[in-house]
């Protein structure tokens, strides 16, 4: 038997006609492995039959050129595979800067559009689980020499007085929104901060422009692009065009508002309330429940989780961080319980978050002593030990397709769908649409293999957190169920096997 060249069979997507080159040798072990996801053709099928011992055995394998894996053609309008774009991204939360820093070290221009009449973002309080896109997205583009995460090295779940009563050993890293957020701000357009310095420019980098106060109302294609209508908070008018618009606004999107008026965020009967305790005002049973610990506990309509995330400025120096808790329990739509805890101390109605700072204490104090009564003593004391508690309401909103226009418009991260807290995937979605849709952009993969992965993914993970919810808050289910659940939302995203229904285009 003869050793086959590296280029001389292909593997074959017939779905969209794409020739996608790759060693065969990858080829046969991803069809081994995966046979539902490798199309081959009757010549491919036929060599693998006969020549399976040369296949597995032979070393010269050669590494394809992929530095255009898809046609130009399949590129967004205006881009010819190489040529320089300028991408105009709406949202400056962390959706938007993944894919501006994505984009950027393509070497393409990218503006970023942000609402906020403030050029920083106020600091959410909020931590994160961060998983392996969110891990992936920094090794690729931070360049700034700090910690970003602390990390836990076990998931337990308490019972109602205190006591340990399942545990894992499992490694898990923790961040900071604020962290988080000045980490790219840093990166992206140079903004240095107590959270840390800003790396020195590379000059083969796009360039990379901020600017807040930028209230989208409108858009509509002109020539090969599109231009992006904006007001102020003063009154101002004015416009950006650019090659393609992102829109990464969040889960209440603009861009997807306009597109597809039919797509309504919806309430599912419950808040996440959600605060901060500095460790070191911790008690030492609180101390040893959540120091390095990822900890749950599950009762009648009530979930709680705490963990350990960066502390002011970004520290993660022992006794500084802050131990981070979200608190799930039910507030039926329309019920009192609902608009009290939604109103802030200035009486104003806020429809999905009340923000730290702002909540009625008279509110805040019911649920400090609703907390006595139906949590562990160690999750009661931190949320009644919070001092800038803020809620959420939990939603969910799914897009049906994640471009238009003819790839003048792509939605990103929670404007494309907004998963409910519990699949703690939210910035891992933001990090993968990003780079994925870099890697789209830079030619590495096909435009199908872009929508089927980002769109799965979606659709996917969507349909996971609101089981998870159902099953959480609605149902009475042993541990061991929310175990399971909570495992299964752990599995690395590119173990996950979508079914047909998540990737159909």
């Amino acid at each position: 038997m003869g050793h086959l060249p590296s280029r001389a069979l292909t593997r074959c997507d017939v779905r969209s006609g794409l020739v996608h080159w790759r060693p065969l040798r990858v080829i046969y072990k991803a069809y081994v492995h995966q046979p539902t996801g490798i199309l081959l053709s009757p010549a491919i099928a036929e060599y693998l039959t006969l020549n399976l011992m040369s296949i597995l055995t032979t070393t010269c394998w050669s590494e394809p050129d992929t530095t255009m894996a898809i046609s130009p053609s399949e590129l967004p309008a205006g881009s010819q595979g190489s040529k320089k774009l300028h991408f105009v991204i709406v949202g400056g939360s962390l959706g938007g800067l993944a894919t501006g820093l994505a984009l950027k070290a393509l070497g393409h221009d990218t503006t970023i559009l942000e609402r906020n009449p403030a050029p920083l973002l106020q600091d959410q309080g909020a931590g994160i689980v961060a998983g392996g896109d969110t891990l992936e997205l920094f090794k690729r583009y931070n360049r700034v020499d700090r910690p970003i995460a602390v990390s836990s090295a076990r998931r337990q779940y308490l019972d109602k007085e205190g006591n340990i009563i399942h545990k894992e050993e499992m490694v898990q890293n923790m961040t900071s929104w604020d962290l988080a957020y000045y980490l790219m701000r840093a990166n992206f357009d140079g903004i240095e901060s107590p959270y840390c310095k800003a790396p020195d420019p590379v000059p083969e980098h796009g360039k990379a422009t901020h600017l807040h106060d930028r209230q989208v109302t409108s858009f509509e294609e002109e020539g090969e692009g599109i231009r992006v209508y904006w007001k102020t908070s003063k009154g101002e008018e004015g416009s950006t065009y650019g090659d393609v618009l992102i829109g990464a606004d969040g889960p209440s999107s603009t861009v997807r508002k306009i597109l597809e008026p039919g797509v309504e965020r919806k309430y599912s009967g419950y808040c996440a309330l959600r605060g901060t305790l500095i460790e070191s005002e911790a008690s030492e049973s609180a101390r040893e429940a959540f120091t390095n610990r990822f900890t749950f506990f599950h009762g009648p309509g009530v979930q709680i989780l705490a963990y350990l995330i960066p502390g002011k400025d970004g520290t993660v120096e022992p006794g500084q961080r802050l131990i981070n808790f979200v608190y799930y329990t039910n507030f039926p739509e329309g019920s009192p319980e609902l608009e009290e805890i939604m109103t802030d101390k200035d009486g104003r109605r806020r429809q999905i978050t009340v923000p730290p700072g702002v909540i009625n204490w008279d509110a805040w104090e019911k649920q400090r002593q609703l907390a006595r009564e139906r949590l562990p003593p160690q999750f009661a004391e931190i949320v009644c030990g919070t001092k800038k508690p803020f809620v959420q309401a939990v939603t969910d909103v799914l897009t049906p397709q994640n471009e238009y226009l003819n790839g003048k418009v792509v939605l990103i991260g929670d404007a494309l769908a907004g998963f409910r807290p519990h699949t703690v995937a939210s910035t891992s979605q933001a990090a993968f649409d990003a780079m994925i849709y870099a890697d789209y952009i830079s030619g590495k993969i096909s435009k199908e293999e872009w929508k089927k992965q980002t769109v799965g993914f979606a659709r996917y993970i969507h349909k996971r957190g609101v089981d998870m919810g159902v099953r959480s808050q609605h149902l009475d289910l042993p541990l061991e169920e929310h175990i399971k659940d909570r495992n299964r939302a752990s599995v690395p995203r590119e173990q996950e096997v979508y079914p047909e229904w998540a990737t159909v285009i």
